[in-house]
């Protein structure tokens, strides 16, 4: 694959990027993708490995190494197909996928990899530029009607995959426009939204009907769409929040991260936001380490706050992972995202003990630093602190999907976490026609998760539907 002595000709090359002075400016993506000869140089780097370990890396097994030669070899129609065959929407993999395939990726050992996203970011956004992103409807309809709750990418994939079989899909989000967290979690500097409305034109073409503003166990009981459709797809995604229960959480100022980012996408998008939570000449203090608190960092900064400290609970990771004791798997090492690089404090082994605040407004966060060992976590005698604090952001991650509603009219079986109980084969509830795909069964993940679950939810309700099914898994 790709060249055989590119891997130790050619060094990885990673994209453009705006500086972050000029980026802070705007609210668009600033990360350019490569240019046709620099893909090809990418994808000459891959080597003929015998084991693919990028393919078992990625959830959707991306067949990575063919689409590495073919534009290696600047076959970039080939290219596409072979990348839309495992991913339905490879434009926003390409660009928020933590890309698991990189870690696994043998060049990895050397600290080097393949830049495998880069060439997925280049492929599609050359597909969309060269007009070869069509939609693909199906050759003859089958009477069946399959209704998908959620529009993220895991009800979009399964919703795309079930009309291009034949059936008649109906998409219900409850917000005001399609996309899930794609639309109302994840910033525009990281993905514009265009993205979700031109996949979402092709898909309209194929016959999925969007409906939008439409809260299933609210607005609509879920047993009409039971009663209504051959099969029930539930694909919401996990947004119980995981609180912080210390004294001064009712403080004004203290708010969950999916309170302030969606009020910014929806500003972006035009609409009038009325007391939108800004954090403009504020200090910010986001607690929890992940992405959405990274979002909340570079969210914040281009609102033009003061300060703004992140914490994280855990110990500071390694800057450099064990290679021998974790590759191919995910390692667990210091990340440092575009959003910090403009500008973050960044903290490790911090409790949160208390806010304080004056006439009902936070101005003060309490916080003490941890000794962790053997697992567990104690705090520090006399590391006591306290920062000023304007603005409290809690991005701790998701406990679930949201228990009222939806999975009370549902009656379907959970798990132990509170997830919707459904195995990964044929992805079917404990209640009739009902199935399950995506964050509100598998929990709080990733985007290429929520595709992998929702193309292996169609084929399985396809083969429900019609007694076999030719789509993939």
């Amino acid at each position: 694959m790709g060249k055989v002595t590119g891997f130790m000709e050619f060094t990885r090359l990673s994209e453009a990027a705006e500086q972050p002075q000029e980026r802070l400016k705007h609210w668009r993506e600033f990360v350019g993708h490569l240019s046709d000869k620099e893909a090809g140089t990418q994808g000459a780097r891959c080597m003929d490995c015998g084991t693919p370990f990028c393919m078992s890396g990625c959830p959707i097994n991306n067949i990575i190494p063919d689409w590495n030669d073919l534009v290696y070899r600047q076959d970039w129609q080939q290219a596409i197909e072979t990348l839309h065959s495992t991913n339905n929407f490879p434009e926003f993999t390409g660009r928020v996928c933590p890309a698991p395939c990189e870690a696994a990726c043998t060049l990895n050992i050397n600290n080097d990899p393949v830049g495998i996203k880069s060439i997925e970011h280049a492929i599609i956004d050359k597909a969309w530029e060269s007009g070869w992103v069509k939609p693909l409807p199906a050759a003859a309809r089958t009477g069946r009607r399959v209704a998908v709750i959620g529009s993220g990418p895991a009800g979009m994939s399964c919703a795309q995959q079930l009309a291009r079989a034949g059936h008649d899909v109906v998409v219900f989000e409850k917000a005001d426009r399609i996309g899930g967290l794609l639309r109302y979690g994840i910033p525009d500097f990281k993905m514009e939204k265009h993205l979700i409305d031109r996949r979402v034109e092709q898909m309209r073409v194929e016959g999925v009907e969007f409906r939008t503003g439409q809260n299933i166990g609210k607005d609509i009981a879920m047993q009409k769409l039971v009663d209504e459709f051959d099969a029930v797809v539930m694909a919401g995604g996990a947004e119980q929040p995981r609180d912080l229960p210390v004294p001064g959480r009712e403080l004004a100022g203290v708010h969950f991260a999916m309170e302030f980012l969606p009020q910014q996408n929806k500003v972006v998008a035009g609409d009038a936001v009325a007391k939108q939570i800004k954090a403009t000449g504020k200090h910010v203090i986001v607690i929890g380490g992940g992405d959405t608190g990274s979002d909340c960092v570079g969210t914040s900064n281009r609102h033009g706050a003061v300060s703004v400290t992140q914490f994280e609970l855990l110990p500071q990771p390694p800057a450099v992972e064990n290679k021998p004791m974790v590759w191919p798997y995910w390692p667990v090492k210091l990340r440092t995202s575009s959003s910090h690089e403009e500008g973050c404090k960044r903290d490790w082994a911090v409790a949160t003990k208390r806010f304080e605040g004056k006439d009902g407004r936070v101005e003060k966060l309490v916080a003490a630093r941890l000794e962790w060992k053997d697992g567990q976590m104690k705090e520090i005698p006399g590391s006591e602190f306290t920062l000023k604090a304007d603005l409290v952001l809690l991005a701790m991650g998701f406990t679930g999907p949201m228990p009222a509603g939806l999975l009370e009219q549902a009656k379907v079986d959970r798990d132990g976490r509170g997830n919707v109980k459904a195995d990964t084969e044929s992805y079917r509830t404990s209640a009739a026609k009902v199935f399950a795909a995506g964050d509100m069964r598998r929990g709080q993940s990733l985007v290429v998760w929520a595709i992998r679950e929702g193309r292996q939810c169609a084929r399985a309700v396809d083969e429900f539907l019609m007694g076999s099914s030719e789509l993939p898994r």
